[in-house]
């Protein structure tokens, strides 16, 4: 009985794809629905206007490919059902590769619960430009483990262009992110290898951030090396309420209340209000609710890093950025530490233990300030009264370096 109920429901999710969908959306719907382990699903070289979200579940060993970038692409600019452009879940061993999603109503490509996920030479744009009406994410594997995102490239979210949320064992490199609020970003996640990108003309170039109200509590272990982090200056796009719309425009590297950092060998280039920022979430000025937050940022070690800056102003738009102007005009500091360490890990005599320091050493060109928020921003204006330090002693010290992630296979 079980088993005939089962059969018909089939049958009309079948029906109801053909009548819903082209014949290029009904075709490849089925066939994800029908997928057996080892399938290819082949996405054919043309813009293929889809309607609806595409949706792959509970399904192994999965590849789904195009013709190229550019070359094969699905056009979400006409969708009027569901949330995402692309949408897997619960699924394992899959690997997605050439082919462009554009213009979807909400996220480009959303994975959810997946055990080993490869987004290759893979892009995701708006094609209107920066816009807050855009979807929140480009490419989006969130709750997953063992994540590749290799060679792709993120255009126009209003949130990340490349976002992995509440993961594990997570490698991006070699990929481009441009016009997004937040070029890369990692959240919540644990062991993340972030090179070889080229993160430019965002907001924010590379974020990595520890958030409250989620599952998944604390993230860390992430090295962030060898990335060119370019003239990230754009306009803070997101919609209102979203958190990335605290980052202020021409923040190049942002490590938020999370531990175990490791940034080096990097080039930071003409971000213009900040090129590195290492604060807590205190400095979003947001209510904290979560009793298993940890707010503070610990064991951060940033090193060998270029720091390349023209005088420029920096972003009047934000309070930040309207200190900075006041305090130091065009020559605002690469290197900016809120001060507030972690009280957990001082001793009796209020000194932070060694290893979970911030230490900085080793940077060309680099010039540091301490805000120590919590003596200085007391009232409104005193930050505009107060002279920051600038003495970069306390913190000239290393941290041995965090191991290379590997992914299960």
């Amino acid at each position: 009985m079980k088993y005939n109920l089962y059969i018909k429901l089939f049958a009309i999710s079948i029906l109801a794809i053909n009548f819903l969908f082209s014949n290029f959306e009904k075709e490849i719907q089925t066939k994800l629905i029908l997928a057996s382990p080892g399938d290819i699903i082949t996405i054919p070289a043309g813009s293929q206007s889809i309607l609806s979200t595409l949706s792959l579940e509970g399904k192994e060993n999965i590849t789904i490919r195009g013709m190229g970038i550019d070359v094969s692409t699905l056009s979400f600019a006409n969708q009027d059902n569901g949330a995402e452009g692309l949408r897997i879940i619960n699924c394992k061993n899959i690997k997605l590769e050439n082919f462009t999603v554009e213009d979807s109503k909400g996220d480009g490509i959303k994975v959810q619960d997946t055990d080993g996920i490869t987004f290759h030479n893979i892009k995701t744009e708006w094609t209107s430009g920066p816009n807050s009406n855009n979807g929140a994410y480009g490419i989006y594997p969130v709750e997953c483990t063992n994540v590749i995102i290799d060679s792709c490239i993120a255009i126009g979210a209003s949130d990340a262009g490349i976002y992995v949320g509440q993961s594990k064992e997570i490698i991006v490199k070699n990929n481009e992110a441009y016009h997004n609020v937040a070029g890369i970003e990692i959240e919540n996640s644990i062991n993340a290898d972030v090179f070889e990108n080229y993160a430019h003309d965002n907001t924010g170039g590379i974020l990595i951030f520890d958030l409250p109200d989620l599952l998944v509590k604390k993230g860390g272990n992430v090295r962030v090396f060898n990335n060119k982090v370019e003239n990230n200056n754009l306009n803070n796009f997101a919609p209102e309420g979203n958190i990335v719309g605290f980052v202020p425009a021409g923040t190049g590297i942002m490590v938020l209340a999370t531990s175990d950092i490791e940034i080096y060998n990097n080039d930071i280039i003409n971000n213009k209000t900040v090129g590195t920022a290492i604060v807590s979430y205190f400095m979003t000025e947001l209510e904290i609710t979560d009793s298993l937050y940890n707010p503070y940022t610990s064991a951060i070690h940033i090193h060998d890093n270029l720091y390349t800056s023209k005088k420029q102003i920096p972003t009047l738009k934000h309070d930040i950025g309207k200190l900075f102007f006041f305090k130091f005009g065009r020559n605002v500091p690469d290197i900016i530490y809120d001060g507030m360490a972690d009280p957990q890990f001082k001793d009796d005599n209020g000194i932070i233990y060694d290893d979970r320091k911030l230490c900085i050493h080793d940077n060309k060109n680099a010039e540091f300030l301490n805000l120590q928020i919590d003596i200085n921003f007391e009232k409104w204006y005193t930050p505009f009264l107060t002279c920051f330090s600038r003495d970069i002693s306390e913190f000239n010290c290393e941290h041995s370096s965090l191991k290379e992630v590997q992914l299960n296979k």
